[in-house]
């Protein structure tokens, strides 16, 4: 197509080559607006992905307390006679069992008194102590890329360290509380930091090492608990320690009446000082460069080595601090091999859910004793197995292991996914 403006003198045209000529680019449109960018990146978010993982973990639950529920397996025997009665027990069976667990965990309707009735609450508040200390410790090793699964272990040291000193020391009230507080803060980072300097000085891999050392720390208290003079209780054949004096447990909150101690503050207080480490820190900000790239990092002049070691040993001092408030609050009349109750590993899921952040790993912590605090009234109530609720837990944590899966069930968006094909085009 010729242009109407003449040619000049010695002027020639020359055609366009379609292959470097470049298409006009297409301004922001409504729908690729700032604030239509945010909204997708919220709903398509972290955020919103562990929320609707609790709820589908909660309708799996709700399948299987109606597949369980023996009203409504009689009821499916002629359900294309009467619908309605096989409908009607699920609802019975589903809405009961959920009943249950919120009075078992947060408020019971039905008690005579408010005293009473806030009881579930403050047991919810302390089954979820030591899984947010527990969180806290394996949600640090996840942001420093580290695969802190030694849990149990350090919680078993640390119970050791607090418990020898809770009950073979006499010393001031105060002091002694705040001796062996800080005896099982030093033995979970002690057992930590084992695998943290094998970490860094040979390159062995921490799920390994952390492994290893849960089973030498279970058969080292089995032997402590069964030998003589050592922690075993005088006088008694039975492998569990003696009481914890008087000057060492942890207070009680709210009186004799709750099982709420001082060690949900302590964990309040760990979760602030988490969150700054991480944020506000400049030895935070290493762990958060190590837990990116540690080639990028080291090349930036951090020591990758030595941020691991820095790393664990915060990691089992916190875990140490679950071991705490077990073993100082929960359990003052002296404890066993079973101390650990299993969250060494529950800290895990609790670090998932969270999303490895402070503020996550303490609202999963109470999700996760509201579970722990509520199961039991479900299963008196309702006939409703235990079991169940640790299904709910693993699908819950399966869900947050594959967010595409739940991308994909709720058609949300991908955060970011426009601006890469974007810039990709």
């Amino acid at each position: 197509m010729s242009s109407d403006k003449p040619l000049s003198p010695g002027e020639e045209t020359v055609p366009e080559d379609p292959a470097t000529t470049r298409a006009p680019e297409p301004g922001p449109s409504a729908g690729d607006s700032r604030w239509g960018t945010a909204l997708r990146d919220i709903v398509g978010g972290s955020v919103v992905i562990s929320v609707l993982s609790v709820l589908l973990g909660l309708l799996a639950g709700a399948v299987l307390i109606a597949v369980t529920d023996d009203r409504v397996q009689a009821t499916s025997a002629y359900f294309f006679s009467r619908p309605s009665d096989m409908l009607g027990a699920i609802w019975t069976a589903v809405s009961g069992g959920y009943i249950s667990l919120f009075e078992g965990s947060i408020y019971n309707a039905g008690a005579s008194s408010f005293a009473t009735a806030i009881r579930p609450l403050t047991e919810t508040l302390a089954a979820a102590t030591p899984l947010i200390a527990g969180g806290l410790g394996v949600g640090l090793g996840f942001r420093v890329g580290l695969f802190n699964i030694g849990g149990q272990g350090q919680m078993l040291i640390g119970a050791i360290f607090a418990g020898w000193l809770g009950f073979s020391l006499h010393l001031p009230p105060g002091i002694h509380l705040a001796v062996a507080i800080l005896g099982g803060l030093l033995g979970g980072a002690i057992w930590a930091g084992v695998a943290g300097v094998l970490k860094a000085r040979t390159g062995a891999h921490e799920v390994i090492l952390t492994i290893m050392l849960n089973y030498i720390a279970v058969y080292l208290l089995l032997y402590l608990l069964s030998t003589k003079g050592l922690l075993q209780a005088p006088g008694s054949n039975n492998p569990k320690t003696p009481a914890m004096l008087p000057t060492a447990v942890l207070p009680k909150i709210l009186g004799d009446r709750y099982d709420l101690n001082v060690g949900f503050i302590l964990v309040i207080a760990a979760t602030v000082f988490t969150w700054w480490l991480l944020s506000r820190s400049s030895l935070g900000f290493q762990f958060r460069a190590v837990g990116e790239n540690p080639n990028a990092a080291r090349v930036a002049g951090i020591n990758v080595p030595r941020t691991y070691i820095y790393a664990m040993l915060i990691s089992g001092a916190l875990l140490g601090l679950a071991a705490v408030s077990q073993v100082l609050g929960t359990f003052p009349g002296g404890f066993s091999t079973g101390i650990d109750a299993g969250i060494g590993f529950d800290a895990i899921t609790v670090a998932l859910l969270g999303r490895s952040r402070p503020g996550g790993i303490f609202i999963a912590g109470l999700l996760f004793g509201a579970l722990k605090s509520g199961s039991y009234l479900m299963q008196a109530a309702n006939d409703i197995p235990i079991d169940i609720v640790l299904v709910v837990q693993s699908l819950i944590v399966l869900f947050i292991a594959a967010p595409p899966l739940v991308r994909a069930i709720f058609r949300l968006p991908t955060p970011g996914a426009r601006r890469r094909i974007a810039k990709e085009a």
